[in-house]
């Protein structure tokens, strides 16, 4: 696990058969927590006997369904017996995040789904404008309050505290994070991840060994304000897991994971009146063509061990398509402040400026749209034409950045200072709130397309 970077492993018998599964809160709570000694615990009395898996060649929506309906993150991938890969919910999720802005950006998929819908179910059907407003209305409206309650609790350590403390904490409150603290100041995070390979895997004692010298100091937060999708975004621009939310008066108030915000997301639509038959029957149709599509270029640095290697079944889908590079993620801030984050059709300068227009809701103006990027000696350089704008991205290539800051020429704001860094700093380190993102259509039909069909699907096996 600690050479793989990953917090999960597979166990098979000597014939290659998948017999069990260990996971990094499963070393937290049935090891370190119980005050067992790593080193003389043999694996086959902590992991889970006989996990749930997927065949290599099962749809993605299967394994969707089995990772959500049995809320856990890893899933192993079988073929003719054997394990071959495990799938990772979270990895899975921003995946199809990716899939979901690319092919509504597009626009295509969007309307061979209503068109199918409409087709089928005539004049109950809403409209395209009604229906997307009302996913609107029920995914990007809910902030993080929303499913926070006044009885949460957050596990707190101090950073002199050992280890073992921290494993006892996540195992009584049924967690894999402890949020580290002195008084009212959040100095850490401390995961069951950090446990396994920061401390398990360096053979140092849990009962001596401090929480400071293992836990994620300074993790970026949200506050309850924030979006589930904008948290979601947060957690796979910053590759973690768990985001501590804090109040108007900088308190932690909760820390949260990435598989609670999809559960919770799903509860929420599953609970919404416009997840009705004529919404589901869309996004399942949204939903197989986007699995067609290929994934944005931002999941290349992820590891093949933790997610599903493409694979085609006999009826030619994929559990994950293979990549292209037509397609590139941006980001910009508008006039309030607010952080724009979407894929783009990459050679294109005309597509991206009408995705820009989009997003800061000036449609009718596009003309006074003027875009600019910082180059590699830190000007300020503007894009004029398609081969400006492959420049720019090649220029974000070789720099290692995933995402390209843009900027907006704007006579009226002509003092105003932005930063050309992609990675942006964390609200702990701003002592302020990180700017919201509010993706319109295509953010919409990203998140809400994935949860919609999941609902589906749990209702149509009652």
């Amino acid at each position: 696990m600690a050479a793989k970077r990953v917090d999960a492993a597979l166990l098979t018998d000597a014939n290659g058969m998948l017999s069990g599964i260990l996971t990094a809160e499963d070393i937290a709570g049935r090891v370190i927590a119980e005050g067992l000694n790593p080193e003389e615990t043999s694996v086959v009395k902590v992991m889970t006997r006989n996990p749930v898996f997927v065949m290599s060649n099962s749809s993605a929506i299967e394994a969707l369904q089995k990772m959500v309906q049995g809320k856990f993150r890893h899933l192993p991938v079988v073929e003719h017996g054997e394990v071959i890969a495990m799938l990772d919910i979270t990895k899975f999720l921003y995946d199809a995040i990716s899939r979901m802005e690319m092919a509504a950006e597009q626009g295509s998929l969007i309307a061979t789904a209503i068109e199918g819908v409409e087709r089928q179910w005539g004049n109950d059907f809403p409209g395209p404008h009604a229906f997307m407003e009302s996913l609107r209305e029920q995914m990007f409206k809910p902030s993080l309050s929303t499913i926070i309650t006044e009885n949460s609790s957050v596990p707190v350590v101090s950073p002199s505290d050992p280890v073992i403390l921290a494993a006892k904490k996540m195992r009584e409150h049924r967690v894999n994070s402890v949020v580290v603290m002195t008084g009212n100041m959040l100095l850490g995070i401390f995961t069951s991840k950090d446990l396994a390979l920061r401390v398990v895997a360096q053979n140092l004692p849990p009962e001596t060994t401090l929480v400071e010298k293992a836990m994620t100091a300074n993790p970026e937060c949200a506050t309850l304000d924030t979006s589930i999708l904008d948290a979601l975004h947060s957690m796979q621009d910053g590759k973690f897991l768990h985001i501590p939310v804090i109040d108007k008066n900088g308190h932690i108030i909760a820390c949260l994971d990435a598989l609670q915000l999809t559960h919770a997301t799903i509860s929420m639509v599953e609970g919404a009146s416009g997840a009705n038959d004529v919404a589901n029957s869309m996004m399942q149709k949204f939903w197989d063509s986007a699995l067609a599509m290929h994934p944005a270029e931002e999941s290349d640095a992820r590891s093949d061990e933790s997610r599903m290697v493409a694979s085609d079944s006999a009826d030619g889908k994929h559990i994950l398509p293979p990549h292209v590079n037509s397609s590139f993620c941006f980001k910009i801030e508008d006039r309030k402040g607010r952080m724009h984050r979407f894929s783009c059709v990459s050679e294109s300068l005309d597509e991206l400026v009408s995705a820009v227009a989009c997003r800061i809701g000036t449609d009718n103006d596009k003309s006074n749209i003027k875009l600019l990027y910082n180059d590699d000696e830190g000007d300020r350089v503007i894009l004029t034409t398609d081969s400006d704008l492959t420049a720019a991205i090649e220029h974000a290539k070789s720099a290692g950045w995933k995402v390209l800051r843009l900027h907006m020429d704007d006579p009226e704001e002509a003092r105003t200072e932005f930063t050309a860094s992609p990675a942006y700093l964390s609200a702990a380190h701003r002592g302020r709130p990180a700017p919201l993102r509010f993706g319109i259509v295509a953010g919409a039909a990203a998140v809400a397309a994935g949860v919609v069909v999941i609902v589906y699907l749990k209702r149509s096996q009652l």
